[in-house]
């Protein structure tokens, strides 16, 4: 089973476009995509859930900064043990399949996910889904909200929650909103 696959269950995979250069750039992408496939299954199944779970927080407020896309390629690369040019590839292929069918699979993905992770690799990951939605120094009510539906799908419960969004609070859109409320009319 291909990476594409693991990311896009039941759709057809592209056909590879031919070289546009000397310089082997398409050959390379190749070499990439094909070590990859050569993945033990598990840990790709594992791979692609996590980089797909963290776009769909990024994706959560309808943008996904610059900033979150290299949060997302270092958490990757950290946790999911690849390469650099891999997770490039990993993060670009769930960050678009976040766009384009994010409501459809979101549930399914994160279910995978529950079923075949640990306790531990839970709470790492809620940590992951607040230092991605971090990265751009703001956490949205939106990307808020859809961790903690994250949360309660990974069965984790509300103190595990509160526990590791304490740590990020300096970021979250609500608090700083009460923090600095408008100046009064007039």
């Amino acid at each position: 089973m291909t990476l594409w696959n693991l990311l896009f269950p039941g759709r057809r995979e592209t056909p590879a476009e031919p070289a546009r250069d000397s310089g082997g750039i398409s050959q390379r992408v190749r070499e990439v995509v094909d070590a990859l496939d050569d993945l033990e299954p598990a840990r790709a199944r594992w791979i692609a859930s996590f980089a797909y779970i963290l776009g769909r927080v990024a994706h959560a407020d309808l943008e996904v900064s610059d900033d979150e896309v290299a949060a997302m390629e270092r958490l990757v690369i950290e946790r999911g043990g690849l390469p650099e040019e891999q997770a490039v590839i990993v993060v670009r292929m769930a960050k678009i399949h976040n766009e384009l069918f994010g409501g459809t699979d979101n549930y399914l993905v994160t279910r995978e996910f529950d079923q075949n992770a640990g306790r531990e690799e839970k709470l790492a990951l809620l940590d992951c889904l607040y230092a991605v939605s971090s990265a751009d120094r703001s956490i949205s009510t939106q990307e808020d909200s859809e961790i903690r539906v994250i949360a309660g799908e990974l069965h984790l419960d509300r103190n595990d929650l509160l526990q590791v969004r304490s740590r990020y609070r300096d970021h979250l859109a609500v608090l700083r909103s009460k923090e600095s409320p408008d100046p009064p009319a007039g």
